[in-house]
């Protein structure tokens, strides 16, 4: 038995070193906010954002003043690094539209919004149990207590 808890010991120590060794950051999408007026600007906020270690893709879609970065990279870093070019940047501070229960609360509605999105506020969400929801599931097909009128 002395030789086999040696093997083990032997095999866990090398996986837990391999893995401790290289942590990687997870994939993701960064959206951010950056005012760009000319090319000029696009091309010195993408190149920025390109030298970044762990980026795969950087699209940028100046009509909304949207960069949108895919790839391990750290979402602060991504904003640091934008506003290092003299740019003024923010995180993307909007949802799309069919995603909020109440759009035209008075902090969610933007009118500089893009089309088909509101600001992300906690406002903009529904309040579990109101009476709204409450009153729907009376009327609702699934619940088997339901107005036998209908």
């Amino acid at each position: 038995m002395g030789a086999l808890d040696y093997l083990s010991n032997f095999c866990s120590a090398t996986s837990t070193r391999s893995t401790s060794r290289s942590r990687r950051k997870p994939m993701q999408t960064v959206e951010i906010k950056v005012k760009m007026d000319c090319d000029g600007c696009e091309r010195r906020v993408k190149n920025s954002v390109k030298s970044m270690k762990g980026v795969k893709s950087v699209e940028i879609n100046r009509k909304q003043s949207r960069v949108t970065v895919n790839g391990n990279v750290d979402p602060n870093k991504v904003l640091k690094n934008i506003m290092s070019t003299g740019k003024r940047a923010e995180f993307w501070p909007y949802i799309p539209y069919n995603l909020v229960s109440y759009p035209y609360v008075s902090q969610a509605y933007d009118k500089r919004a893009p089309a088909g999105n509101v600001k992300n506020v906690v406002q903009a969400f529904s309040v579990p149990n109101t009476t709204d929801e409450q009153m729907t599931h009376l009327f609702s097909d699934d619940n088997p207590n339901a107005c036998s009128i209908m």
